[in-house]
């Protein structure tokens, strides 16, 4: 089995002009990380012409498709039929995105197969996470 995964998404750019571009998006979960996934956006979709992505909680992903969730940088709550909103902060602004809930339900279930939810603990590697902290560290 493999232990990433990733899925394409449409995300659809919420701006102030009455159009909402699509752009073609990824989340991404990765087995050696497992608390936390990533959406990728393409470089045309940002403002500095360059591929950025975003880390948060899985935790934060899965409960922002049901009721609002998030505090920080990253904020995750349900729109109308089959939409989550994305907002991402940045001490450049704001960003907001729609996606399909459906997807991003797809998406969790992919990521509960690789890691079930509540087991993230076991596939964490502290030993090596120790080993790099400490070298480091000199």
């Amino acid at each position: 089995m493999s232990t990433v995964i990733e899925q394409a998404v449409q995300a659809r750019l919420v701006a102030s002009a009455p159009r909402m571009e699509t752009v073609a998006a990824t989340l991404r979960y990765d087995r050696r990380n497992p608390f936390a996934v990533q959406m990728a956006f393409p470089a045309r979709a940002t403002l500095e012409g360059i591929e950025v992505s975003w880390e948060f909680s899985r935790e934060l992903l899965a409960a922002g498709i049901d009721e609002a969730a998030g505090l920080g940088d990253v904020r995750v709550r349900p729109f109308g039929y089959d939409r989550t909103v994305v907002e991402f902060h940045a001490p450049e602004g704001v960003a907001m995105v729609h996606v399909r809930t459906s997807e991003v339900r797809r998406f969790l279930r992919r990521a509960q197969h690789v890691v079930p939810t509540g087991c993230e603990h076991e596939f964490l590697d502290l030993d090596q996470d120790l080993a790099e902290l400490l070298r480091d560290a000199c």
